[in-house]
């Protein structure tokens, strides 16, 4: 072989290492996408004049439920609920069309579900990706917990149930509010060898099973009831990885250092009416958002130390389901109206039109904000000005789902991917592209 073909072929392998990298970079693997934080390495399409075809490139039923779509590579992976059964269904991102499906048998909310069946039904969890394996991990509404094979068609690796192994009891009863139980609703995380759960067990908050075999690992020293929310959040104090997440008790921090693993850092009570908090905590360095409506109204910024949480401002602009993104010195959040704060001291900035319940958003790589929300709004709005001081829309298309719009929206491969809780999952373009 020549020097020249020698060169021609190490610049081909190079070639195609850097377009695998960028590939893994656009995916959406994890709940809130790849670095857990609503911030997508993708742009978001905008022309300067157009944005987004009204008419999407694929739609597909996936099933009931509020539990996110991810996407890997060239395939969209969802979680949902039909004829008594679970779905796992992995979609073509290109056209939508199924690659391979697998289901179990379940309720359609967990035994112990109570409050608010006509808003939601199936699972809401959102599916987690382990590269290093091609595993995927789903959790259902009543406590179906599963691995599946990616490589292998689906093929389920291990299986348990939280309900059976654990023994969460119902939620209790909060205050004058009617009682809400909605089963398991926390996307579980990989963090290395294991994977990690918000179980709510009388003998473990959060439970760590080894990602390979389910065999449990761990548990947290803390022992609260599970919550009502999106996910957990990975944040490092004072050097060290810990975990953060929403119980029904409060926020609960717990480290994840070996010898240290599930030892409390910190805990801040939050117990709201109807036992939720949807949006997921924040986290930015070594602080924390959390927010919620019913009975608290207010979004607070928590610093964490290893002797627990310092507050340091609450400012009254709450969100109910919506995870606050935080980007350049500022917080986006879309709930109940389209708003901007500023970061160190949560004043606001800006402030959008009015939207509903559902809402989640995402910030893209050149500066625009995207918006699922309502029952089917899409929304693009420019947050490029360093100092900007008034809401910017770019486009809007309405219209796009018959149901409300809990799951989060998704953004990848320069495709934007829109369920409703219905399960009608749809991917829309960039009128750029063909």
């Amino acid at each position: 072989m020549s020097a020249l073909t020698g060169s021609l072929r190490i610049t081909c392998f190079s070639l195609v290492l850097l377009s695998l990298m960028a590939t893994q970079a656009d995916d959406w693997p994890h709940w809130r996408g790849s670095r857990r934080t609503d911030i997508s390495a993708e742009n978001s399409g905008w022309t300067g004049s157009n944005w987004i075809d009204a008419k999407p490139r694929w739609s597909v039923d996936v099933g009931d439920g509020a539990s996110s779509p991810i996407a890997v590579g060239s395939h969209v992976y969802t979680l949902g609920y039909r004829d008594e059964k679970d779905i796992v269904t992995c979609l073509q991102a290109a056209n939508g069309g199924t690659e391979w499906s697998m289901t179990y048998p379940t309720r359609q909310y967990g035994r112990n579900a109570t409050g608010d069946e006509g808003l939601y039904s199936g699972p809401t969890s959102t599916p987690e990706f382990d590269s290093g394996t091609q595993w995927l991990y789903t959790l259902g509404a009543d406590g179906d917990l599963n691995c599946w094979d990616t490589a292998k068609r689906g093929q389920r690796v291990w299986q348990r149930n939280l309900y059976d192994d654990y023994r969460m009891p119902q939620r209790a009863k909060v205050g004058r509010s009617g009682r809400r139980d909605y089963g398991y609703t926390t996307a579980p995380l990989v963090h290395g060898e294991w994977l990690l759960v918000e179980v709510g067990g009388p003998t473990g908050t959060i439970v760590a099973f080894d990602k390979r075999t389910g065999i449990e690992q761990w548990r947290s020293e803390a022992t609260g009831v599970a919550g009502h929310t999106g996910g957990l959040a990975p944040i490092t104090v004072e050097g060290i990885s810990c975990l953060a997440v929403m119980t029904f008790d409060g926020l609960l921090v717990i480290r994840l250092d070996p010898g240290h693993q599930g030892k409390t850092v910190a805990t801040y009570p939050w117990i709201t009416d109807f036992a939720n908090n949807i949006a997921s905590p924040a986290v930015q360095d070594d602080c924390v958002l959390i927010t919620s409506e019913y009975n608290h109204k207010v979004i607070c910024k928590l610093r964490i130390t290893l002797k627990g949480a310092e507050k340091l401002w609450e400012q009254p602009f709450s969100s109910k389901t919506c995870t606050p993104v935080i980007h350049s010195g500022r917080i986006y959040v879309a709930w109940n109206r389209i708003r901007a704060l500023d970061w160190q001291t949560g004043k606001l900035l800006w402030e959008g039109p009015a939207i509903g319940d559902a809402g989640s958003c995402v910030v893209t790589k050149d500066d625009k904000l995207i918006l699922w929300a309502n029952r089917g709004e899409l929304i693009l709005a420019d947050i490029a000005v360093p100092e900007q001081s008034a809401y910017v829309e770019l486009s809007r298309v309405s219209r796009l789902a018959k149901s409300d719009v809990w799951p989060h929206v998704v953004v990848a491969h320069d495709q934007i991917y829109c369920r409703d809780r219905q399960g009608q999952l749809a991917c829309f373009g960039s009128t750029k592209r063909p």
